[in-house]
């Protein structure tokens, strides 16, 4: 048995599990959110114990610190002490081209993560900060990256490649990476299990305040909606999806708004906030089914994106055999699943609505019995998925 330690290190917050592999059990969890703001709030639940409180939390290396003590707490804790941990699983947003798989840290991993910085600006940094700090208050074990991009590495030059002069590929490395890879890995090999088909077609569709799609054929990712940045593909929370890029030029050229100006209103106002004022997928529904047309309108122009990627993922995999709906809204919302699948006969897509809006946090199908296509909600772990990666290294 190895207990292993997944840190998940974002700009103001640190999710960890503590999962003990292979038996795959959670000894605990939590995360601490708000760093280095007033109120940080931190969460840790082990199988008997709970606790959710208000602490003065400055930097990461504070974070982990408090999350440290509490694992090894007389009381509270699950181990006895830092040596009990064999393995810490970072997640790393942005590996570039540099890393195709799960790899050991070392220093030069550390420095090629932060060479890809400007490529994830608010990721990399706190993820690297992560990796830094639990190497100094846990000297003795394995620390392992496992990166968000890995998984589409296996995406073929013509998806991956932008059609702009190719000195920019070649010298500046600019081209589609994709992101959520650890929870499209983790649903489409639930999903195989499923269909006990290896030559299989699947859509996974990743649903969140972040949101992307990916087409996956015979378990390899080969086309996905984010590309270079987090930034384009679906319409987000706050990001604003696919757009014109006269768009941006206007906003510049015409309206006088800096490139940072720009770059804020795509990634942070619009989106679902952008078209409505909200940016929780729950608030919108709600004013929607109290007759907001603003919000009527968000929703279908959501859906209908979804299903234009889905139109063109079967078109580039000559079919699919099941759609994946995972994370926070892709597994709740039986209204977005809905819109997504109205009309979708064509490609043997039809729901079973009664199995739709049913509220069940396990994986099911909830197509109709004679579609061809299967519709799956699969809870995504990412966490999961991290020690598995971790624990094999």
């Amino acid at each position: 048995m190895k207990n292993i330690l997944i840190i998940n290190s974002g700009s103001s917050s640190l999710k960890f599990q503590l999962i003990q592999m292979p038996s795959e059990a959670v000894m605990a969890s939590g995360m601490i959110e708000r760093i280095g703001q007033v109120g940080a709030k931190l969460h840790y639940k082990t199988e008997i114990d709970s606790i959710y409180e208000e602490r003065e939390v400055l930097d990461h290396a504070i974070a982990l610190k408090a999350i440290t003590d509490l694992l090894m707490d007389s009381e509270k804790g699950v181990i006895k002490n830092a040596e009990e941990i064999t393995s810490i699983g970072h997640r790393v947003v942005h590996g570039g081209d540099s890393f195709s798989k799960t790899i050991v840290i070392d220093e030069k991993v550390k420095a090629k993560i932060k060479e890809y910085f400007s490529l994830a600006p608010l990721h990399n940094p706190p993820n690297l900060k992560g990796i830094e700090v639990a190497e100094e208050l846990f000297p003795m074990a394995q620390q392992v990256a496992v990166f968000d991009t890995a998984f589409h590495r296996s995406i073929p030059e013509k998806a991956a490649q932008y059609a702009i002069p190719t000195d920019f590929f070649d010298k500046h490395h600019i081209q589609l990476y994709g992101f959520h890879g650890t929870s499209h890995k983790y649903v489409t090999e639930k999903a195989i299990a499923l269909l006990q088909k290896e030559n299989s077609k699947i859509i996974s569709i990743h649903l969140g305040n972040g949101c992307s799609i990916t087409a996956v054929k015979n378990g390899k990712s080969i086309d996905h909606s984010l590309g270079f940045g987090p930034v384009n593909g679906l319409i987000m929370g706050t990001r604003s999806g696919d757009i014109d890029q006269s768009v941006i030029f206007y906003l510049i050229n015409q309206l006088g708004y800096s490139a940072q100006d720009v770059s804020d209103i795509l990634h942070n106002k619009s989106g679902m906030y952008g078209l409505t004022g909200y940016s929780d997928l729950r608030d919108i529904e709600a004013q929607a089914e109290k007759g907001d047309k603003q919000c009527q309108l968000a929703l279908e122009m959501n859906a209908y994106r979804i299903k234009k990627y889905i139109g063109s993922y079967a078109a580039a995999m000559n079919g699919v055999d099941a759609l994946v709906f995972t994370a926070g809204i892709g597994e709740n919302s039986n209204v977005i699943r809905s819109l997504v699948c109205k009309d979708m006969e064509f490609f043997g897509i039809k729901l079973n609505e009664e199995k739709n809006k049913q509220h069940l946090k396990e994986l099911r199908t909830i197509n109709a019995d004679d579609a061809k296509v299967q519709v799956i909600i699969i809870p995504t772990n990412e966490e999961l998925e991290i020690a598995k990666q971790t624990y094999n290294m």
